[in-house]
């Protein structure tokens, strides 16, 4: 089943990128995302204890400001990680991240390594597995969803890497 095409504004780079590829093509932008929600959780909870103090123990709030500070950590991550799919996708500016693509991707295929990892997965399999987590990255804050699987349907024409040309 081929990959639905949405409207990019700019390049698509991959329509369903593997969870390590989103983390290492993340700018520090979305790492300051990442940082900003984290000290949200517990700085916004600390402003509300101060101007309406519940009179709780010491203990009790400790408490609540690690769960927000995880919470905020969680959160952060998923708006990161969504941040950094969104540039994969073509629907925010990605000019880094197509020059990055097409070295490391180039790279492999001149190598005569597959573009997008080794699997063990039958063919059956790996489309299971795209169709499962293909924009998945959208509904993050309901269900978190990653591509962790190693498939060959990713919604780009792998041929600008030089994977389908004939060694001469």
């Amino acid at each position: 089943m081929p990959v639905k095409e949405t409207q990019a504004k700019y390049p698509v780079i991959d329509s369903d990128p593997h969870f390590s590829r989103v983390i290492r093509y993340m700018r520090p932008s979305d790492y300051a995302v990442w940082a900003g929600a984290t000290a949200a959780g517990p700085g916004l909870f600390w402003l509300y204890e101060k101007a309406d103090p519940t009179q709780a123990a010491k203990a009790s709030l400790r408490s609540a400001l690690r769960l927000t500070g995880f919470l905020g950590f969680a959160a952060g991550f998923m708006l990161a990680y969504q941040n950094s799919s969104l540039r994969f996708w073509g629907w925010r500016e990605n000019s880094a991240e197509v020059t990055k693509d097409q070295a490391e991707l180039s790279e492999r295929a001149k190598n005569g390594q597959p573009l997008y990892g080794e699997t063990e997965l039958t063919p059956y399999l790996q489309g299971v597995a795209a169709r499962n987590s293909t924009f998945s990255q959208l509904k993050l804050h309901a269900f978190p969803w990653f591509n962790v699987a190693n498939h060959n349907v990713h919604g780009v024409d792998t041929s600008k890497y030089g994977a389908d040309k004939q060694p001469s």
